[in-house]
């Protein structure tokens, strides 16, 4: 009598991912981002997310000056089995920009999605990511509800210890950088 084999997904790693798009087997127009071992279609950008990702990039950089490396769409290693691509992060100021590796949760002081088709997926899935790999603060634009969905504190099982959301009407800032602050209302209009 044999036994029937059962079909398993294959969890692909950071190295061997690394290595598909240092051989050109991907490359910058597939879109892919590895999470949890899966590689995963990002969402086309669409023309209000661009606006917004080069309005919040300039009052990023203007604000933070030499405190932080504003990085617009650069990924992240969060372990052996994930390497998103964020919309923007904050990092912490390094001579060679990241030239010398991939920045890591240890890195990030601020992790930002821009969200107008995939705000299940970050508010859930990316989320989760996140918080399990220790990104201290992760905020969610929320194109449609004008608003800013912000996570702070991970805990290990996933979540965040604090979170709320914040209005056009609201000011925001990073933890790690309390004195840049934002205008809400100035990040959609």
């Amino acid at each position: 009598m044999s036994v029937a084999f059962v079909p398993e997904k294959v969890r692909i790693s950071v190295h061997r991912y690394q290595k598909m798009v240092a051989s050109g087997v991907l490359t910058e127009a597939d879109r892919i981002e590895l999470i949890d071992g899966e590689m995963i279609n990002m969402a086309p950008i669409g023309p209000k997310h661009a606006a917004l990702s080069a309005r919040l990039t300039k009052l990023l950089v203007l604000a933070v000056g030499d405190s932080a490396i504003v990085s617009p769409g650069g990924p992240v290693n969060l372990g052996d089995f994930s390497e998103p691509q964020p919309d923007l992060m904050l990092l912490r100021p390094r001579g060679d920009y990241y030239a010398g590796k991939i920045p890591d949760a240890s890195d990030v002081l601020l992790l930002i999605e821009i969200s107008d088709s995939t705000l299940t997926f970050d508010q859930n899935t990316k989320r989760a990511l996140f918080a399990r790999h220790g990104i201290a603060e992760y905020w969610i634009i929320d194109i449609e509800g004008q608003r800013i969905h912000v996570h702070r504190e991970p805990t290990v099982n996933g979540c965040y210890a604090k979170a709320y959301e914040l209005d056009v009407a609201s000011t925001v800032s990073a933890q790690a950088l309390p004195a840049v602050r934002l205008l809400v209302q100035s990040i959609f209009t």
